[in-house]
């Protein structure tokens, strides 16, 4: 799609994803990307989210309550319709890190993702796994968190290290902690990481735009409200390896696909036009 060759891409991702970087994500499953993306994939980035804010698809959703001084919207599967998106995804070192990451020969898109806090918002997100909320399995995956605003350590996301190892713990609404995936009691619920932090191995980065936290979708992860005098603009991007199939779920998973059960038997690869390829080795 783009003006640099993949062979350019590559090269950047290698000199940004280390093979040590490589290790540790393995080990704590999550990892800070330093200076991955250049100043004007950032700037496409930024325009793609405020083009998204001003017109929010109707999978959009705000995710703090109404006495929130602040504002938290997301927004789900927009780089159909978003050019800047689009050519983010296609057009940037991520896919290539995202294989060196994942130890993969293939890199599929999954979705994408908007998260903007706007100043002061005080809604937390609340520890979870992502995993559990969607329609795959496979351990070969990797999500991008991409801040385009400086973030401050205590606004960051943060990471129970080694959580991606499992087990599956249970999904739950952020607002009214309903099980509404898997059915109450099947997966066992997630311990109270806030009433005792120190005993658990919490990592986390500040960072700066370009910069980018990479991190299994199992991995255990919260981020909390954001400064008066701060604003908050992420793009999130998941990807997928060689081993992630399709696992209908008999509930709506987050975000839907709807109809791709009819075209993706259980068990399959992601092999359908939702989920291009976006890198070999």
């Amino acid at each position: 799609m783009g003006t640099m060759s993949s062979p350019d891409l590559t090269e950047r991702a290698r000199q940004a994803v280390t093979p040590e970087l490589a290790q540790a994500f393995a080990r704590d499953g999550a990892v800070c990307v330093r200076g991955l993306l250049n100043a004007e994939e950032v700037a496409l980035l930024r325009e793609g989210i405020d083009a998204n804010i001003a017109a929010p698809s109707p999978r959009a959703k705000v995710a703090s309550r109404p006495d929130d001084p602040g504002f938290f919207i997301e927004d789900f599967c927009c780089w159909q319709e978003n050019g800047a998106y689009r050519r983010v995804i296609f057009d940037s070192p991520l896919a290539a890190a995202a294989g060196l990451l994942m130890a993969s020969r293939q890199v599929r898109l999954y979705h994408d993702h908007m998260l903007t806090k706007e100043p002061g918002t005080r809604q937390r997100t609340p520890w979870h796994q992502d995993q559990p909320y969607y329609n795959i399995e496979g351990r070969q995956n990797v999500s991008f968190w991409i801040p385009v605003d400086p973030v401050r350590r205590h606004s960051t996301l943060e990471f129970v290290a080694g959580s991606h190892q499992g087990p599956w713990l249970m999904p739950r609404s952020f607002m009214d902690h309903q099980a509404k995936w898997f059915p109450e009691g099947s997966l066992q619920d997630l311990p109270d990481i806030e009433a005792a932090r120190e005993r658990f191995p919490i990592i986390g980065w500040p960072v700066e735009p370009g910069d980018v936290i990479a991190f299994h979708m199992l991995s255990l992860h919260a981020s909390a409200g954001v400064d008066g005098d701060t604003r908050r603009r992420v793009f999130s991007v998941r990807m997928l390896g060689d081993d992630v199939t399709h696992a209908p779920r008999p509930w709506v998973t987050s975000p839907p696909f709807p109809g791709l059960a009819d075209r993706l038997p259980a068990g399959a690869a992601m092999d359908d036009a939702l989920f291009p390829v976006l890198w070999t080795s």
